[in-house]
């Protein structure tokens, strides 16, 4: 038996039990859109500094937005979503780069849609970062659960 989660003590208490069929069918789902949300957070989150804040380029902006969601969304998918357990650290090396080669797939598809979109079509900034990132959780699932850390 998997020694329980800090998601799966939460579902015990008596306020969540109603949901935890659903949560247990469903657990992984649910922790990557969790997890995924707060990712797209960060991403959103940093990229407005950038962007709004900072004046950088929106293309700039969105890849340090994007090296701040991969290294918080590889952590938070490795131990919580996945649960993806390594025996050294060549193990892990090699776990974290194919998770980024992932990334990058997923970043040139988002860099395309803020330069057509952003530059090309002058559509608002912000609307179209928070529309691709729907766009690249749903990819990032797909290549996470097949490619990197599949069992």
């Amino acid at each position: 038996m998997k020694k329980k989660d800090i998601f799966d003590k939460i579902m015990e208490l008596p306020f969540f039990r109603i949901f935890e069929p659903f949560y247990k069918k469903y657990k992984e789902i649910l922790l990557y859109l969790f997890f995924g949300i707060l990712t797209m957070a960060v991403s959103i989150v940093s990229y407005a500094i950038c962007n709004a804040v900072f004046k950088i380029n929106a293309l700039i902006a969105n890849v340090i937005s994007w090296i701040l969601a991969v290294l918080f969304a590889f952590y938070t998918n490795r131990i919580w979503v996945f649960y993806s357990k390594t025996n050294s650290m060549r193990e892990l090396i090699v776990q974290m780069i194919s998770f980024c080669s992932g990334r990058i797939v997923t970043l040139i598809i988002e860099e395309v849609i803020l330069f057509l979109f952003i530059t090309n079509l002058h559509y608002a900034s912000m609307k179209v970062k928070i529309v691709a990132q729907i766009v690249v959780v749903i990819l990032n699932y797909i290549i996470s659960k097949l490619w990197v850390f599949n069992k």
